[in-house]
């Protein structure tokens, strides 16, 4: 049965990796994440997530890598979403769905339901309602438990571990900033 999962970034994707792949999972990764800019930062989650395949063998897919910032700029996305999460979680969960029911996948899963800092609940009810939507099953895995060792494993391996979520909102509300903004410069 194959497995199509949608990862964030390196660091996030580590833990899954190592469970699905320890069980003999039949998968590949899918990156879809136009939420994540400025482009400096987009390039280094997808460089870093390539180097999480290649350590578990895994064959990464690129889906659509446009950034759709002067729409989240807008804020046009209230009309539809109650916050700027809840669009992000239905637009990534959809093109997943999407790609998965169109490319023969069985099922699709995502590395966001490894990290303690998101709304976990939120992305399991949109993943299932796009998995009804495509006719392909999601498959809901609750990564959360092995977290704290999925960073390990990446700070083994050397990937760069982020510290904002991926969106200009969440860059511009990090206590780590200032930071973010200087390692943009160094890069």
């Amino acid at each position: 049965m194959s497995l199509l999962l949608h990862a964030c970034c390196g660091p996030c994707a580590m833990y899954p990796l190592e469970l699905l792949t320890g069980q003999g999972k039949d998968l590949e990764i899918f990156w879809y994440n136009p939420n994540i800019h400025p482009e400096f930062e987009w390039n280094r989650r997808y460089e870093n997530l390539q180097i999480a395949a290649d350590h578990y063998k895994v064959s990464l897919i690129k889906g659509d890598d446009s950034c759709e910032e002067e729409y989240w700029l807008s804020k046009t996305y209230l009309e539809e979403f109650e916050t700027r999460c809840d669009m992000c979680y239905d637009m990534r969960m959809d093109a997943i769905a999407k790609f998965a029911s169109e490319n023969g996948f069985d099922s699709f899963s995502t590395t966001l339901l490894v990290s303690p800092y998101q709304q976990h609940d939120k992305i399991a009810n949109i993943a299932e309602t796009k998995a009804r939507k495509y006719n392909v099953d999601f498959e809901y895995i609750d990564f959360r438990p092995g977290f704290r060792h999925g960073q390990d494993l990446a700070r083994e391996i050397g990937l760069y571990r982020q510290k904002f979520c991926g969106c200009i909102f969440s860059l511009e509300e990090s206590k780590f900033r200032d930071k973010i903004y200087r390692s943009f410069e160094e890069g």
